[in-house]
């Protein structure tokens, strides 16, 4: 028999999502169940991870696409190898789109820097969703307007969450939060360990909210 799904209230996922407002998790919390459902992350300690990871991915709820509005110095540190052999970052300075263009250029199915490909498939979703593959492959599940209107991923609660669900899915981080490995599934979400000791902190609220012992 499958594991039944877990289904959060408006309580816990309020204790797990701290400091964010009510209105804010009751509008989620009826796609994130179903999300976490649709996509098998049933035990409390799989939910547990998955939560810490799309609680520190959207701060909290708070924020579903990604902003790149960084200053020259900034850009210099976050994306080093795009800044270098002469590019002249003050060209950039908080100019989000131009930044998404160069950044994400030639890879991830994206079109070269002019394409506009960059931008258009930024980050959106309770966890970033990032490329024209990577949105090609959702709009398989998700309809076709998410390669057409990406800013739907961002703006639409249900497809937010079914975003990260499925990237989780897609992904097998599943694995991960079986192996309470929190390492492994934030390299496989971030390419690195940024905000490590934030995604351990919110792991660590939402095994005490979701009563796991591990």
């Amino acid at each position: 028999m499958s594991q039944q799904c877990n289904n959060l209230t408006s309580q816990q996922l309020g204790a797990i999502m701290k400091g964010t407002k009510a209105d804010v998790i009751e509008k989620n919390l009826p796609h994130i169940n179903k999300a976490m459902c649709d996509y098998g992350i049933k035990s409390p300690l799989e939910q547990a991870h998955f939560l810490a990871q799309v609680g520190h991915e959207s701060e909290g709820l708070k924020h579903t696409t990604e902003s790149l509005n960084y200053s020259g110095d900034r850009l210099k540190q976050v994306f080093p190898r795009h800044f270098k052999d002469g590019v002249k970052v003050e060209d950039y300075h908080r100019k989000p789109e131009k930044i998404g263009n160069r950044v994400y250029a030639c890879r991830m199915g994206n079109g070269d820097e002019a394409s506009g490909d960059g931008s258009k498939y930024r980050g959106r979703g309770l966890i970033q969703l990032t490329g024209k593959n990577n949105y090609s492959a959702f709009a398989k599940v998700a309809g076709p307007e998410v390669l057409a209107k990406p800013d739907k991923v961002a703006t639409d609660p249900a497809l937010s969450t079914k975003a990260a669900a499925w990237y989780w899915n897609k992904n097998n981080l599943n694995n991960f939060a079986r192996k309470d490995d929190i390492v492994g599934a934030t390299k496989v979400i971030n390419g690195g360990t940024n905000g490590l000791q934030d995604r351990k902190n919110r792991l660590q609220t939402a095994k005490c909210v979701l009563g796991v012992r591990k």
